[in-house]
């Protein structure tokens, strides 16, 4: 992603907000109100979550695509080590209240999915997408909402290529595949948490195998330009404490909505109900048939829990750029960089759907929730990272600066 095509980087607003700011805040805020008074106090209470996120994910400049490239091309795995920390605290903080099945004396339920084909297809051109698109699925939001005007070209085609995958999902779903597992069904939570570390832990130690082999030292963290309070309400925040956020989030979420945070799947309808106004209609396929997905394209948009939290990391995150002083969006974007956003972008929504979701509802979530199919996710995207990482020349300009704030 270039620097014409990033958030920007003006010259702090007059006041401490300015009217993006303002715009976000009051859309917070009312949005929080009105949604508790329509749909109950969880739906409000989840709009609310998903502007904390978009505020994290922006003032962490936590990035799951520049963490991929950057070891991929660089051999630099901070961002890696960061994920993995992310991952065994919500191993820790999931996996008994999952074995239970209750939190605060609700049912709760992990994103657990069949590990197949389809997911090693659906992540690796996922992984593809990544590269291309410049983010991931929360990603290409936070971007999206902080101002970055391209992400809002791989954000429309992410949409398109999820509805096209609702097309074929049966047909990917028909593929060999193991049966949905986690793994604190087959160890038990204590056991389930202990495999985990060592998966982590193993991670975690080839990425510094890596970057000393390759750069000789570790790489610090830079120093921040602002300290104390100011530094938490304007960013940029340390990725750890950017990860203990998101794991407390999605926590929050499970406790909630009963299943911990997702992304796409609200692409998915956002794209059918798009398509509804354009004469076609979905309803006929079998996707949509489906009990929960045809009651999502029956109802309103803001009755969904995925797209309510979407619409809170996008006025979440815009707030965040308006704390920051960097709401800026830029239209000066190359035409190759608008391609990548559009491949990018077809390739993240198709992937998503058939491989039962994204780096948050595969990998962040499933891990979370100890399922098979987010490890194999892992490890398909990873690879399609590695291929799109060699495709990137194509698209950008090598020889400009390269701002690490994408998903």
């Amino acid at each position: 992603m270039t620097i014409s095509s990033s958030m920007g980087s003006g010259a702090p607003t007059a006041s401490p907000l300015g009217a993006p700011g303002l715009i976000s805040l009051v859309v917070l805020v009312a949005g929080t109100l009105a949604l508790g008074a329509v749909y109950g106090p969880a739906q409000g209470a989840l709009f609310l979550v998903g502007g904390a996120l978009g505020i994290s994910l922006y003032h962490a400049a936590f990035g799951f695509t520049s963490a991929w490239r950057v070891f991929i091309a660089e051999g630099r795995g901070r961002g890696l080590r960061v994920q993995m920390i992310l991952l065994a605290l919500a191993v820790i903080l999931f996996f008994p209240f999952l074995a239970s099945g209750t939190l605060f004396g609700n049912e709760v339920r992990g994103n657990i999915s069949p590990a197949g084909i389809g997911v090693i297809v659906g992540a690796f051109m996922f992984g593809v997408g990544m590269q291309l698109g410049g983010g991931c699925a929360s990603g290409t939001l936070f971007t999206a909402g902080g101002g970055n005007a391209r992400m809002l070209v791989t954000l429309f085609f992410f949409i398109v290529g999820s509805l096209i995958a609702t097309l074929h999902t049966a047909w990917w779903a028909a593929l060999p595949s193991l049966p949905p597992t986690a793994l604190f069904q087959t160890f038990g939570a204590a056991g389930g948490i202990a495999v985990s570390l060592i998966i982590f832990g193993a991670i975690a130690a080839i990425t510094v195998v890596v970057e000393k082999k390759w750069n000789g030292a570790l790489e610090q963290a830079p120093p921040s330009p602002r300290q104390g309070f100011a530094r938490y309400l304007r960013g940029p925040w340390p990725l750890v404490f950017g990860a203990v956020a998101l794991v407390t989030l999605n926590f929050a979420t499970l406790a909630i909505a009963g299943r911990p945070w997702g992304v796409t799947s609200a692409f998915a309808l956002w794209g059918a109900k798009g398509a509804q106004l354009i004469g076609i209609d979905p309803a006929s396929w079998p996707y949509w048939q489906q009990p929960g997905n045809a009651k999502a394209l029956a109802s309103s948009v803001f009755a969904d829990v995925t797209s309510v939290m979407d619409f809170g990391i996008i006025a979440g995150a815009m707030l965040a750029a308006a704390l920051a002083g960097k709401f800026a969006p830029n239209l000066d974007i190359p035409l190759r960089s608008v391609l990548a956003a559009v491949i990018g972008g077809l390739l993240l929504g198709y992937g998503a759907r058939i491989a039962y979701g994204c780096n948050i509802g595969a990998y962040f979530s499933g891990i979370a929730s100890g399922s098979l199919h987010g490890y194999l996710w892992a490890v398909a995207a990873f690879a399609g990272n590695v291929a799109g990482v060699k495709l990137r020349p194509w698209f950008f300009n090598k020889g400009r600066a390269i701002r690490r704030i994408d998903g």
